[in-house]
């Protein structure tokens, strides 16, 4: 495929990532106006996931910024956002268990998701030096080194998609956690469905993104064998 098409569908889901990036603001905005019946706040709510869970040795802190919830397996620490942590809203629940769901994957063993962990400093290495090492080896006309920093590019890949299945499978335990224990009501679940179906397609635009560019590194290189 050519590489001028590859860098024309990667800025157009640049485009695309920011309007899901907008839908998930906008939905969470609009369910952060909506109160939970049970009245929990989202702290409240993943206490009482974790405790039902038998996972009373994870601990929850609050975290500035918006949307910056997650969990942290390293120090089995779970941190929600203070407009998470402190509302009793459809929104702040919906977050809060999401994040329990990521506890609770762990405590479990889940393999994406202890895939996912291991590989963390290997993607990270990848996601600085895959680059700098591809344009070392394209300006010198190395071979090797063109080839080493699309093999790093890979694991930025491979990340993006052991991801997929992680938050999907976080946002399902969400919706079921959320009615077995009391803290949303039926008619409030498909609310929260909505909002965490929007926030999972961040992770399905990232991952096509990171394939379109892997398949662009490519192109480049064939195209500069050619040339050679």
């Amino acid at each position: 495929m050519n590489s001028d098409y590859l860098y024309f569908l990667i800025i157009l889901m640049f485009f695309v990532s920011l309007i899901v990036q907008g839908a998930v603001s906008s939905r969470f905005k609009k369910y952060s106006q909506v109160p939970v019946s049970s009245g929990m706040s989202g702290y409240s709510a993943a206490r009482r996931i974790l405790e039902s869970a038998g996972l009373d040795d994870i601990k929850i802190e609050t975290t500035r910024g918006t949307l910056t919830d997650h969990y942290d397996p390293s120090s089995k620490t779970l941190r929600l956002s203070e407009t998470v942590a402190k509302s009793a809203s459809v929104a702040a629940v919906s977050v809060a268990a999401h994040e329990a769901g990521h506890a609770i994957q762990h405590a479990q063993g889940y393999q994406p998701l202890m895939l996912r962990t291991s590989s963390v400093f290997m993607v990270n290495f990848g996601s600085k030096l895959s680059w700098p090492i591809f344009l070392l080896g394209l300006i010198l006309g190395i071979s090797p080194l063109v080839n080493v920093g699309i093999a790093l590019y890979v694991l930025i890949v491979l990340f993006t998609l052991i991801t997929l299945p992680v938050e999907f499978n976080a946002s399902s335990r969400a919706l079921k956690l959320l009615t077995q224990n009391g803290i949303m009501a039926e008619s409030e679940k498909s609310m929260a469905r909505a909002m965490l179906s929007t926030a999972a397609q961040t992770y399905v635009v990232s991952a096509v993104s990171a394939i379109l560019q892997l398949l662009r590194l490519i192109a480049i290189a064939q195209g500069g064998k050619r040339r050679d």
